[in-house]
């Protein structure tokens, strides 16, 4: 991976953009596009689910894609160098198919059994979470690939997932909730998702836990991206740190996010520092001119599966054993395998995880 572009060469480039053109950049083009700007050399950037495989812009059986086993596997490992080496093949199929931001690790916790997105989560521990997040996103952006450190934060349950109000402790907030995000950002990630959810009355998007700890104390450096269609109001979350809204093109921000600036409710210095993130987080992918992003090696689907094999083994916890195992091959005529599984196996869940 190169150096990072030079602030100063940034603002230059923003100091050709208009407000409209900078408010223009700071939603997506598309669903999965970000907006590109010909007149300084920035292309779209291409974002795909997710925790389990890269899916790309479209599901379509035509283009399949390498399925990982579900992140609470990942966790079960407990093998950092091994979900290091799967993130560099979440890299490798990002490239494969166009992809600059993968939309992965999910760092919430199993708090409740309740929680309906458990098998893209890691586990209950907010140090075995942070330690396997922090490897993955590692292995991504080793490559120039972008990984995401979602969702921001007590995002654990999804029961009203779109309005609940999670209240919590400072204490609790700190150690628990936060902790995970804290060891993303110490090992670089590039994005941070900001959650559907509120945390103490105030939703995520126009949170000030955004700027402190997240900017401020840790020193992300990173695009702050909405979850998809969690941009609700255009002035608070622009005030706030939040830096980029997706799905586009529509969003609350745009001539709303103009007037506010024009009317002097919103400093045009808080849009600046929204698209500098952008622009540096395109420097890192290769969309930016000059483009360089490092050549991601080519995997052989023999290597793949059995990389992908390893896995699945080493996530894989024997509870009990009264002197049955391992069978030997040279005793056996067959093996019954019984129940649903075994005529329908189920090998992921589905929303971002599915491909």
């Amino acid at each position: 991976m190169g150096p990072d572009r030079d602030d100063r060469v940034l603002d230059r480039h923003i100091a050709e953009l208009t407000l409209e053109q900078k408010v223009r950049l700071l939603t997506g083009a598309t669903t999965w596009r970000t907006a590109g700007e010909s007149g300084i050399g920035l292309r779209e950037m291409v974002m795909s689910d997710g925790p389990a495989g890269v899916r790309g812009e479209a599901w379509d059986e035509r283009r399949p894609s390498v399925l990982l086993p579900s992140a609470s596997a990942l966790a079960a490992m407990w093998d950092e160098p091994l979900v290091e080496e799967l993130g560099g093949l979440l890299a490798a199929e990002a490239a494969r198919k166009g992809v600059d931001v993968v939309l992965a690790p999910a760092l919430n916790l199993h708090r409740t059994p309740l929680g309906g997105r458990h098998f893209e989560c890691f586990s209950e521990d907010p140090e075995l979470t942070g330690r396997t997040g922090a490897a993955l996103i590692r292995g991504i952006q080793a490559h120039g690939v972008a990984a995401t450190a979602k969702h921001f934060v007590a995002n654990d349950s999804e029961t009203d997932r779109l309005t609940v109000d999670v209240r919590v402790s400072e204490r609790a907030l700190r150690e628990v909730y936060l902790a995970p995000f804290e060891a993303a950002v110490e090992a670089g990630v590039w994005l941070v998702m900001a959650g559907y959810n509120g945390v103490n009355g105030v939703t995520m998007t126009s949170h000030p836990l955004l700027d402190a700890p997240l900017k401020r104390e840790w020193g992300f450096d990173g695009v702050v991206v909405t979850d998809w269609g969690a941009l609700r109001s255009a002035e608070e979350p622009a005030r706030a740190a939040l830096d980029l809204a997706m799905p586009g093109p529509h969003s609350p921000w745009g001539t709303a996010l103009v007037q506010a600036v024009k009317d002097g409710r919103v400093a045009e210095a808080a849009v600046d520092d929204k698209v500098r993130r952008l622009l540096r987080l395109a420097g890192r992918v290769g969309a930016l001119a000059p483009r360089r992003r490092d050549r991601v090696p080519v995997r052989r689907s023999r290597d793949t599966r059995a990389l992908l094999r390893r896995a699945v083994a080493a996530g894989s916890v024997l509870l009990g054993n009264r002197g049955v195992l391992p069978l030997d091959p040279a005793e056996l005529s067959t093996v019954a395998v019984i129940g649903a599984h075994a005529a329908s196996p189920r090998t992921q869940g589905g929303g971002s995880a599915g491909v």
